[in-house]
Protein backbone atom coordinates (compact mmCIF):
# COMPACT_ATOMS: atom_id res chain seq x y z
CA UNK A 1 0.00 0.00 0.00
CA UNK A 2 2.66 2.03 0.61
CA UNK A 3 4.20 1.67 -2.33
CA UNK A 4 1.38 2.73 -4.26
CA UNK A 5 0.82 5.81 -2.36
CA UNK A 6 4.56 6.54 -3.18
CA UNK A 7 3.69 5.80 -7.10
CA UNK A 8 0.32 7.76 -6.95
CA UNK A 9 1.86 11.31 -6.81
CA UNK A 10 4.19 10.42 -10.08
CA UNK A 11 1.60 8.92 -12.46
CA UNK A 12 -0.53 11.77 -11.67
CA UNK A 13 2.19 14.35 -12.00
CA UNK A 14 2.88 12.77 -15.34
CA UNK A 15 -0.59 12.93 -16.70
CA UNK A 16 -1.39 16.51 -17.96
CA UNK A 17 1.55 16.89 -20.38
CA UNK A 18 0.29 13.39 -22.50
CA UNK A 19 -3.72 14.44 -21.94
CA UNK A 20 -2.57 18.41 -23.35
CA UNK A 21 -0.93 16.92 -26.37
CA UNK A 22 -3.21 14.53 -27.59
CA UNK A 23 -5.82 17.46 -27.08
CA UNK A 24 -4.17 19.95 -29.34
CA UNK A 25 -3.14 16.93 -31.63
CA UNK A 26 -6.94 15.91 -31.83
CA UNK A 27 -7.86 19.72 -32.13
CA UNK A 28 -5.39 20.44 -34.69
CA UNK A 29 -6.54 17.57 -37.16
CA UNK A 30 -10.01 18.38 -36.65
CA UNK A 31 -9.38 21.93 -37.91
CA UNK A 32 -6.68 21.75 -39.72
CA UNK A 33 -3.99 23.62 -38.13
CA UNK A 34 -0.81 24.17 -39.74
CA UNK A 35 2.43 24.33 -37.18
CA UNK A 36 5.57 25.66 -38.04
CA UNK A 37 7.95 24.19 -40.95
CA UNK A 38 5.05 24.01 -42.59
CA UNK A 39 3.24 20.92 -40.51
CA UNK A 40 -0.08 20.23 -41.60
CA UNK A 41 -1.97 18.33 -39.11
CA UNK A 42 -5.20 17.88 -42.18
CA UNK A 43 -2.43 15.12 -43.08
CA UNK A 44 -2.59 13.45 -39.82
CA UNK A 45 -4.54 10.89 -38.16
CA UNK A 46 -6.47 11.68 -35.06
CA UNK A 47 -6.15 9.46 -31.52
CA UNK A 48 -8.77 7.86 -32.59
CA UNK A 49 -8.17 6.64 -35.49
CA UNK A 50 -4.38 5.66 -33.93
CA UNK A 51 -5.73 4.17 -31.42
CA UNK A 52 -8.10 2.09 -33.35
CA UNK A 53 -5.26 0.73 -35.24
CA UNK A 54 -3.33 -0.13 -31.90
CA UNK A 55 -6.64 -2.29 -31.21
CA UNK A 56 -6.72 -3.97 -34.02
CA UNK A 57 -2.54 -4.37 -34.36
CA UNK A 58 -3.28 -6.11 -30.94
CA UNK A 59 -6.35 -8.77 -30.97
CA UNK A 60 -8.03 -7.75 -34.56
CA UNK A 61 -11.76 -7.72 -35.32
CA UNK A 62 -11.60 -3.82 -36.41
CA UNK A 63 -10.35 -2.93 -39.77
CA UNK A 64 -9.46 -6.57 -40.75
CA UNK A 65 -6.29 -6.01 -43.65
CA UNK A 66 -3.09 -7.83 -43.81
CA UNK A 67 -1.58 -5.88 -40.15
CA UNK A 68 -5.16 -6.87 -37.98
CA UNK A 69 -3.76 -9.02 -35.10
CA UNK A 70 0.05 -8.79 -36.12
CA UNK A 71 0.80 -6.71 -33.16
CA UNK A 72 2.84 -9.23 -30.99
CA UNK A 73 4.56 -10.85 -34.04
CA UNK A 74 6.33 -7.49 -35.33
CA UNK A 75 7.09 -6.41 -31.59
CA UNK A 76 8.88 -9.76 -30.60
CA UNK A 77 10.72 -9.53 -34.07
CA UNK A 78 12.06 -6.25 -33.02
CA UNK A 79 12.31 -6.53 -29.52
CA UNK A 80 14.88 -9.54 -30.04
CA UNK A 81 17.04 -7.29 -32.11
CA UNK A 82 17.17 -4.67 -30.26
CA UNK A 83 18.21 -6.50 -26.97
CA UNK A 84 20.76 -8.53 -29.11
CA UNK A 85 22.73 -5.67 -30.60
CA UNK A 86 22.22 -3.69 -27.09
CA UNK A 87 23.50 -6.30 -25.11
CA UNK A 88 26.30 -7.18 -27.07
CA UNK A 89 27.17 -3.36 -27.02
CA UNK A 90 26.74 -3.28 -23.41
CA UNK A 91 29.03 -6.51 -22.97
CA UNK A 92 31.89 -4.96 -25.62
CA UNK A 93 31.31 -1.15 -24.38
CA UNK A 94 31.68 -1.32 -20.35
CA UNK A 95 34.37 -3.49 -20.08
CA UNK A 96 36.36 -0.78 -22.73
CA UNK A 97 35.19 2.00 -21.16
CA UNK A 98 36.46 0.72 -17.75
CA UNK A 99 39.66 -0.08 -19.30
CA UNK A 100 40.10 3.62 -21.07
CA UNK A 101 39.25 5.23 -17.85
CA UNK A 102 41.71 3.74 -16.02
CA UNK A 103 44.54 2.93 -18.08
CA UNK A 104 46.27 6.34 -19.71
CA UNK A 105 47.87 3.55 -22.22
CA UNK A 106 44.49 2.05 -22.98
CA UNK A 107 42.89 5.57 -23.63
CA UNK A 108 45.94 6.96 -25.82
CA UNK A 109 45.19 3.80 -27.82
CA UNK A 110 41.80 3.59 -28.27
CA UNK A 111 40.84 7.09 -28.75
CA UNK A 112 41.60 8.66 -31.24
CA UNK A 113 39.90 5.89 -33.14
CA UNK A 114 36.72 5.61 -31.74
CA UNK A 115 36.45 9.29 -31.68
CA UNK A 116 37.56 8.75 -35.42
CA UNK A 117 34.29 6.51 -36.08
CA UNK A 118 31.77 7.67 -33.46
CA UNK A 119 30.92 10.65 -35.76
CA UNK A 120 29.76 8.46 -38.43
CA UNK A 121 26.01 8.69 -39.01
CA UNK A 122 24.99 4.99 -38.49
CA UNK A 123 22.96 5.43 -41.50
CA UNK A 124 25.95 5.80 -43.29
CA UNK A 125 27.04 2.13 -42.72
CA UNK A 126 23.62 0.60 -44.01
CA UNK A 127 24.96 0.36 -47.48
CA UNK A 128 28.21 -1.21 -46.10
CA UNK A 129 26.05 -3.13 -44.00
CA UNK A 130 24.16 -5.19 -46.27
CA UNK A 131 27.30 -5.71 -48.56
CA UNK A 132 29.21 -7.04 -45.68
CA UNK A 133 26.39 -8.83 -43.97
CA UNK A 134 23.86 -9.42 -46.44
CA UNK A 135 19.80 -8.65 -45.98
CA UNK A 136 18.33 -9.85 -42.50
CA UNK A 137 18.83 -9.56 -38.85
CA UNK A 138 22.20 -9.75 -38.53
CA UNK A 139 22.65 -6.54 -40.31
CA UNK A 140 19.91 -5.11 -38.30
CA UNK A 141 21.26 -5.83 -34.85
CA UNK A 142 24.58 -4.75 -35.98
CA UNK A 143 23.43 -1.07 -36.72
CA UNK A 144 22.00 -1.42 -33.07
CA UNK A 145 25.28 -2.49 -31.79
CA UNK A 146 27.10 0.60 -33.19
CA UNK A 147 24.45 2.42 -32.04
CA UNK A 148 24.49 1.67 -28.91
CA UNK A 149 28.25 0.88 -28.31
CA UNK A 150 29.60 4.44 -28.24
CA UNK A 151 27.36 6.25 -25.76
CA UNK A 152 27.73 3.17 -23.51
CA UNK A 153 31.99 3.61 -23.68
CA UNK A 154 31.83 7.37 -23.40
CA UNK A 155 29.56 7.34 -20.60
CA UNK A 156 31.42 4.57 -18.45
CA UNK A 157 34.86 6.42 -18.91
CA UNK A 158 33.66 9.77 -17.59
CA UNK A 159 32.44 7.72 -14.90
CA UNK A 160 35.46 6.19 -13.94
CA UNK A 161 37.79 9.21 -14.36
CA UNK A 162 35.13 10.77 -12.36
CA UNK A 163 36.12 7.60 -9.44
CA UNK A 164 37.48 9.71 -6.26
CA UNK A 165 41.75 8.19 -5.83
CA UNK A 166 40.90 8.68 -2.20
CA UNK A 167 38.77 5.23 -2.54
CA UNK A 168 41.29 2.92 -4.67
CA UNK A 169 43.90 4.38 -2.00
CA UNK A 170 41.47 3.34 1.07
CA UNK A 171 41.05 -0.29 -0.53
CA UNK A 172 44.56 -0.81 -1.42
CA UNK A 173 45.33 -0.32 1.97
CA UNK A 174 42.83 -3.07 2.71
CA UNK A 175 44.88 -5.50 0.45
CA UNK A 176 42.67 -5.16 -2.58
CA UNK A 177 44.54 -5.70 -5.34
CA UNK A 178 44.35 -3.20 -8.69
CA UNK A 179 42.32 -6.09 -10.91
CA UNK A 180 39.87 -6.57 -8.00
CA UNK A 181 39.52 -2.81 -7.42
CA UNK A 182 37.95 -1.84 -10.36
CA UNK A 183 34.50 -4.87 -9.41
CA UNK A 184 34.77 -3.90 -5.99
CA UNK A 185 35.39 -0.18 -5.81
CA UNK A 186 35.57 1.23 -9.52
CA UNK A 187 32.60 -0.48 -11.08
CA UNK A 188 30.31 0.66 -8.14
CA UNK A 189 31.17 3.84 -7.86
CA UNK A 190 31.06 4.71 -11.66
CA UNK A 191 27.91 3.02 -11.79
CA UNK A 192 25.01 6.22 -11.99
CA UNK A 193 27.48 7.07 -15.18
CA UNK A 194 27.60 3.85 -16.49
CA UNK A 195 23.76 3.69 -16.00
CA UNK A 196 23.20 6.89 -17.93
CA UNK A 197 25.33 5.80 -21.13
CA UNK A 198 23.23 2.20 -21.28
CA UNK A 199 19.98 4.40 -20.30
CA UNK A 200 20.80 7.14 -24.20
CA UNK A 201 22.15 3.67 -25.43
CA UNK A 202 19.08 1.71 -25.60
CA UNK A 203 17.38 5.38 -26.87
CA UNK A 204 19.43 5.31 -29.77
CA UNK A 205 18.59 0.86 -30.00
CA UNK A 206 15.26 2.13 -30.79
CA UNK A 207 15.63 4.58 -32.81
CA UNK A 208 18.29 2.92 -35.15
CA UNK A 209 16.08 -0.19 -35.03
CA UNK A 210 13.39 1.92 -38.11
CA UNK A 211 16.33 2.75 -40.32
CA UNK A 212 18.03 -1.17 -39.64
CA UNK A 213 14.54 -2.88 -40.64
CA UNK A 214 14.12 -0.52 -43.38
CA UNK A 215 16.50 -2.85 -44.83
CA UNK A 216 14.07 -5.61 -46.83
CA UNK A 217 13.07 -7.22 -43.82
CA UNK A 218 9.55 -8.00 -43.89
CA UNK A 219 8.97 -8.71 -40.37
CA UNK A 220 9.41 -5.78 -37.36
CA UNK A 221 8.04 -2.46 -36.69
CA UNK A 222 10.70 -1.06 -38.75
CA UNK A 223 9.65 -2.89 -41.41
CA UNK A 224 5.79 -2.16 -40.85
CA UNK A 225 6.14 0.92 -40.59
CA UNK A 226 8.18 1.71 -44.03
CA UNK A 227 5.30 -0.60 -45.46
CA UNK A 228 3.10 1.57 -44.02
CA UNK A 229 4.50 4.54 -45.46
CA UNK A 230 4.43 2.83 -49.02
CA UNK A 231 0.68 2.35 -48.81
CA UNK A 232 -0.01 5.42 -47.04
CA UNK A 233 -1.05 4.55 -44.17
CA UNK A 234 -0.97 6.99 -41.62
CA UNK A 235 -3.01 5.99 -39.24
CA UNK A 236 -0.39 2.80 -38.81
CA UNK A 237 2.68 5.09 -39.34
CA UNK A 238 2.08 6.60 -35.94
CA UNK A 239 0.57 3.10 -34.56
CA UNK A 240 4.09 1.93 -34.89
CA UNK A 241 5.89 4.87 -33.94
CA UNK A 242 3.15 5.24 -30.41
CA UNK A 243 4.44 1.45 -30.13
CA UNK A 244 8.26 2.11 -30.47
CA UNK A 245 7.55 4.83 -27.91
CA UNK A 246 6.41 2.62 -25.17
CA UNK A 247 9.19 0.03 -25.75
CA UNK A 248 11.77 2.29 -25.75
CA UNK A 249 10.62 3.57 -22.31
CA UNK A 250 9.91 0.30 -20.94
CA UNK A 251 13.34 -0.47 -21.90
CA UNK A 252 14.88 2.45 -19.91
CA UNK A 253 12.79 0.82 -16.35
CA UNK A 254 14.04 -2.73 -17.03
CA UNK A 255 17.68 -1.27 -17.52
CA UNK A 256 16.95 0.77 -14.04
CA UNK A 257 14.71 -1.97 -12.36
CA UNK A 258 17.48 -5.15 -13.32
CA UNK A 259 20.41 -2.35 -11.89
CA UNK A 260 18.61 -1.53 -8.91
CA UNK A 261 17.94 -5.47 -8.28
CA UNK A 262 21.61 -6.15 -8.83
CA UNK A 263 22.66 -3.79 -6.24
CA UNK A 264 20.06 -3.75 -3.60
CA UNK A 265 20.24 -1.33 -0.86
CA UNK A 266 24.00 0.60 -2.21
CA UNK A 267 23.01 4.23 -1.70
CA UNK A 268 24.81 5.16 -5.07
CA UNK A 269 21.12 4.24 -6.69
CA UNK A 270 19.03 6.22 -4.79
CA UNK A 271 18.65 9.12 -7.22
CA UNK A 272 17.89 6.72 -10.09
CA UNK A 273 14.26 7.42 -11.11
Amino acid sequence: MSRIKKIAPKILLSLPVPIVILVLWSQGVKYGWTLPFDIRLARVPAPSAVLRRIADLAVGGYLNDPYSGMLWKHTYASVVRVFNGFGLAAIIGIPLGILMGRSKIASELLEPTINLIRPIPVTAWVPLALIMIGIGDRSTIFLVFLAALFPIILNTVTAVEQVPERLLEASAMLGTSRVKALWKVVFPAALPGIIGGLRIAVGLAWALLVVGEMTGITVGLGAMITEAKEVSKTDLIVAGMFIIGILGFLSDRLIIWIVKLIAGRRPILAGSK
